[in-house]
Parts: C-alpha cells; structure tokens; sequence
C-alpha cells in the first residue's frame, strides 16, 4: 500500500511502563518520515499531557487528543475540532457516577479547556497527574462546571471486571447518539461526544486536510479505544498487549510496548 500518513497511540503503543519513547521507535519514525511519511499521534489523553510525546517523535500533523474530541497544531493555535459532551448528557451521566453503588468505587476527572477538574484530590489521582504531566483543582461539586464545554468526563477504579461491567451498564443507559463510551485502560473508563472518536478524527485528517483515502494510513494502537481508528486504517496494527478483541479487527498484530512492537510494525510494512 501507498502510505502517507501513520497514526499512532501513546499509552501502551509507544509508552509504556517508563512513560517515555524509547529510541528504536524514535529512529524508526525518523526514517518513515525521511519517506515523506506524516506522523502523528491519537490518544485520549489531554492536549497538554499529549504535547511532549508528539515532540519527541517530530510529529508533523495536527494531534488528536482526547479520543478524537479535540484536534489541535500544537507548534500553533489551530484548534481544528473541539467537541465537548452536551451539557444536559454530562449532567446525566455525573448524576449516574456518583450514586452511592458507583461513588465509593471511583474517581471521576472532568475535563475542561484542556485543565482536570476532581472531586478531591487522592492518591489514585496523584498516581494520574504525575504520568500525565498536568495541573488538577478540585471541586466540591463537579457539576457546577459542567456548563462549560466539557471535553471529556473520565472515572477511574481499581476493579478492571467492575469498570467493565459499568460500561456495559452505561452503554444500555445512554444511546450512541448520546456519548461515545470506551476503555482505554481495564481500569479507565471514557465518555466523550458521540462523534469524537480516533476512527473519525483519523478520517478528518485524512480525508479532509490531506486528500488520502483509508488506503493511505496506516494506524497503531493497543485498546477499545483505537478500535474505530484501526478500522479505518489501510492498515490497521494492535500491539501485542491488546485485548483479544482489539487484536481480532485488527489487519496485524506487532510485538508489545516493552520490546517496541512499532519498531516491528514500520520495519514489516514502511521500511
């Protein structure tokens, strides 16, 4: 396949335990690029915390953070996309998180201009903040923000069965054309605007700012929420840590994060 763009994950794709990327993946990106290849990134995490991957493998494409919900430059201020979570449906779902079955169990993270917003700050939420690089302010009550456009609302547990079985509850509570609804990890779950994923995001790179088709991307991610953009992709990798699920739509599966499996994937299918 002719291919002019490569889309790539953050956590568990090209990061993994040491939240860092590893020099193999860097040289290999290098020498894609040096083809006239763009790179770029599509996670869910915060523009912000996003940035500094996006830098250290020269990307050279607008970024897609925030599970597709926000699409920025970041060496300018473009903002291409911004779709925040309709208020009433986020006021909806904040009302259902924090029900004394769910509340004890979880942390729940709102996300606003690109700053994180709890309830308290605890532990769990340090943990976050440190891998993430990014600022927090709690608030007593969350939902006295949440008539500004909200990006994102995130719950974290500890329970990976019980974040799994949330989701499959909120998926019959509130319709696809409601909120967009993934993992990212067995302990995250995700709710963004029903049209902000990494399938479409990736699409509009694409297909509206390069003129390619799907043919001319290849895409590499490692959970629920690459699905859409693998998919999409001429040439859709999930990592070798990915759930069987993932691994099953996907056209190849590359070795793990810890012995850059993206290493693998460019050397297979780009160099």
């Amino acid at each position: 396949m002719d291919i002019h763009l490569i889309v790539l994950d953050i956590d568990g794709t090209i990061a993994g335990e040491s939240n860092t990327v590893r020099e193999p993946v860097k040289k290999a990106l290098y020498q894609a690029q040096k083809q006239g290849i763009a790179v770029t990134l599509a996670t869910g995490r915060m523009f912000h915390s996003a940035k500094r991957f996006y830098r250290e493998i020269s990307g050279s494409f607008p970024l897609i953070a925030y599970n597709g919900a926000w699409i920025q430059d970041p060496s300018s201020t473009d903002r291409y996309q911004h779709l925040p979570v309709p208020p009433g449906i986020a006021l909806r779902l904040l009302d259902t998180l924090e029900q004394p079955a769910y509340r004890q169990q979880l942390q729940i993270h709102c996300y606003i201009d690109d700053h994180l917003y709890v309830r308290e700050i605890t532990a769990q939420t340090e943990s976050y903040i440190q891998r993430a690089g990014c600022q927090v302010t709690s608030v007593a009550d969350l939902r006295s923000l949440l008539a500004q456009p909200t990006t994102k609302l995130l719950a974290m547990g500890n329970n990976p069965e019980f974040m799994t079985q949330l989701l499959a509850t909120l998926q019959q509570d509130f319709a696809n054309t409601e909120l967009y609804l993934t993992q990212s990890t067995p302990t995250f779950f995700e709710a963004t605007h029903p049209q902000a994923n990494k399938g479409e995001a990736v699409r509009y790179l694409a297909e509206q700012l390069m003129g390619l088709k799907p043919e001319n991307v290849l895409a590499i991610g490692d959970n629920f929420n690459d699905c859409e953009m693998i998919q999409y992709a001429g040439i859709g990798i999930a990592m070798g840590d990915a759930p069987e699920a993932v691994k099953a739509i996907a056209d190849w599966v590359a070795p793990g994060v810890e012995v850059d499996g993206v290493v693998a994937a460019l050397e297979r299918f780009i160099l």
